[in-house]
């Protein structure tokens, strides 16, 4: 794109990728990031990300269990301007969907045969509510690619209703086009898209106030909130991840019980109905006639979503006697609004290291983080939308910290497949958590983690750019790499081999980290010969996986036998074992 046309999204996902070191198909990552409001970006990069060539029309494939989503996408980024965007790629995702969900998994690419196992687990066993089909460009949306889409959809619902919980999970095709990434990049960016000054008539109300809020609670006509519905669309929901998921003819769908409401009990719809939670910029109160009227400047639906969204879907006019309960909120601090956004939204429930981010050893460790260079550590804070696309790159986000510690401390299996569980659960917690935990041996094993994850990239990278100059070796590793739990499981290859590394006994691996203080880009280029040496011998670690991914017993049986090689060939290593343990102290 020229210069001149550059818009403020085009700017951040170019520093995105810069500061990652990205493929084009990060464009993909990246409105998942502003979508979902994701963290850890080189770590989702690099699970996502398909890559090696034969991706069978998939370049992204993410599956998220605690946010209950999976994410299909096919991804293009127009180098000049282009009226639209090739509709035959979007039509490509009928092909990614038959082989993710219905081919033989043994059938299938060794580097999708894991990614496609795990979205089936995931929706065998109920933990997939929404399926998002994405086309992500940079370049204007085109009816073609809508109507390659719509059947996109069809072909996703059939493949879909062949698991038994398949036939409950949402279904979403969109194109995420130029205009769409702006629109979710300036809602990352600010809470309220909608700021037109907007009218209705109220029939009395209760205001609230504090410090820094104020709130009006009232009832409002249904027809208004259509009325508003169809004026702003999804736009109305800025502040609502979740949005409106459509409704169908279910007895388990709530969308399609309010509408049954609305249709045959309008007077009741009140006291059935648990109402609606707006944010706005500003309201004012005014009164003429004997009636009170509501002057609203700006407008965010938080929690309603769906009711409101159901009421626009009635076909005919709405009665006049449906009345549906509303709080408008407006507050001077945008740490309310953000809290007031996550409170009242089910959908952005507390996530799991939001339980620990008062913890004393959390609070601990963040004192020790302001002394180690170019490293922002969160301990489990969470800030609002805007910093995901403001985050520095030197962020250590929490999920991945927990997930580097665990590995490297003996459990990458859960590291992989269960990085909530590390934050909730207690006992898991407190094994990589504890008062000998210093920020310095964070670095030590972050470091480790993302280098394994950087040289995954640069394969993935090397190997769409110029695949002729790929070595046999270099493919070989990125295979392995590209198995579903391998970088944590060379993780935790590493931390038993460490005795070897060091030449001496570890009486606690906590007490592991540089000599120096170092960033953790300076760590990870003391561990990059160490990572490179091990991952030369990967091949040895494939009966680690089953079906591709990475279990408990397959780990455990194969571990000791692949320490063993290293201990064997440790002599032909020497100097760099040696170099490694010089900037090593265990103290």
């Amino acid at each position: 794109m020229s210069e001149s046309t550059t818009s403020g999204w085009e700017n951040a996902f170019s520093v995105m990728r810069e500061d990652y070191a990205l493929t084009d198909d990060s464009i993909g990552v990246f409105a998942l990031n502003l979508r979902f409001g994701l963290a850890d970006i080189r770590t989702i990069a690099s699970e996502a990300i398909t890559g090696g060539g034969d991706d069978k029309k998939c370049d992204v494939l993410y599956v998220d269990k605690e946010r209950e989503i999976a994410v299909i996408a096919q991804c293009y980024l127009a180098k000049s301007q282009k009226q639209a965007a090739p509709a035959n790629k979007a039509s490509d995702l009928n092909t990614a969907i038959t082989w993710l969900l219905t081919q033989p998994i043994e059938s299938l690419p060794d580097g999708l045969k894991g990614r496609a196992d795990e979205l089936r687990s995931a929706i065998r066993d109920g933990e997939i509510k929404h399926f998002y089909i994405w086309y992500v460009h940079n370049l204007p949306g085109s009816k073609n690619v809508k109507e390659e889409l719509r059947a996109v959809e069809q072909t996703a619902r059939s493949a879909l209703n062949a698991y038994e919980a398949g036939t409950e999970i949402n279904i979403v095709a969109e194109e995420i086009c130029k205009i769409e990434i702006e629109k979710i990049y300036n809602q990352a960016e600010r809470t309220v898209i909608v700021t037109d000054v907007v009218e209705t008539e109220i029939p009395g109300f209760v205001e609230v106030s504090g410090e820094d809020w104020s709130s009006i609670m009232t009832t409002v006509k249904g027809k208004w909130l259509n009325e508003l519905y169809r004026k702003y669309k999804t736009d109305l929901f800025s502040a609502n991840l979740r949005g409106y998921l459509g409704s169908r003819e279910s007895d388990s769908n709530i969308n399609s019980g309010i509408k049954k409401t609305a249709r045959e009990e309008p007077k009741n719809f009140y006291v059935y109905n648990n109402g609606i939670t707006a944010v706005v910029l500003n309201y004012n109160l005014s009164k003429k006639r004997g009636k009170h009227r509501l002057s609203i400047t700006g407008i965010s639906i938080v929690n309603g979503a769906q009711t409101t969204g159901s009421l626009s879907s009635i076909s005919g006019n709405i009665s006049e006697d449906l009345e549906v309960s509303i709080r408008f909120v407006k507050a001077g601090r945008e740490e309310i609004i953000e809290n007031v956004v996550r409170f009242n939204n089910s959908q952005n429930k507390l996530q799991a290291a939001d339980f620990r981010s008062t913890d004393p050893i959390q609070d601990r460790l963040r004192t020790e983080f302001e002394k180690i260079p170019e490293a922002d550590y969160e301990g489990g804070r969470r800030g609002g939308a805007s910093d995901i696309i403001k985050r520095s790159k030197y962020a250590l986000p929490s999920y991945t910290v927990g997930q580097s510690l665990a590995a490297f401390h003996g459990d990458p299996v859960t590291a992989y497949d269960k990085k909530s569980e590390l934050w909730i659960n207690e006992k898991n917690y407190r094994q990589i958590f504890t008062d000998r935990t210093t920020a310095r041996h964070v670095v030590f094993c972050y470091a480790l983690l993302d280098c394994i994850t950087k040289k995954k990239i640069q394969l993935s990278q090397k190997i769409k750019d110029n695949p002729i100059s790929v070595t046999s070796v270099e493919k070989e590793t990125f295979e392995f790499l590209s198995k579903k739990g391998a970088t944590y499981l060379l993780s935790y290859v590493i931390s038993q081999c460490m005795e070897i590394i060091l030449g001496h006994s570890i009486p606690n691996k906590s007490d592991i980290h540089f000599k120096d203080n170092l960033s953790p880009n300076q760590a990870e280029q003391i561990w990059a010969p160490i990572v490179d040496i091990i991952l030369s011998l990967s091949s040895h670690l494939n009966t680690a996986f089953s079906r591709d991914r990475i279990s408990n017993d397959t780990v455990q049986k194969s571990v000791p036998g692949f320490v063993g090689i290293i201990n064997s060939i440790a002599g032909i290593h020497k100097e760099n074992f040696e170099n490694f343990a010089e900037a090593v102290e265990v103290k």
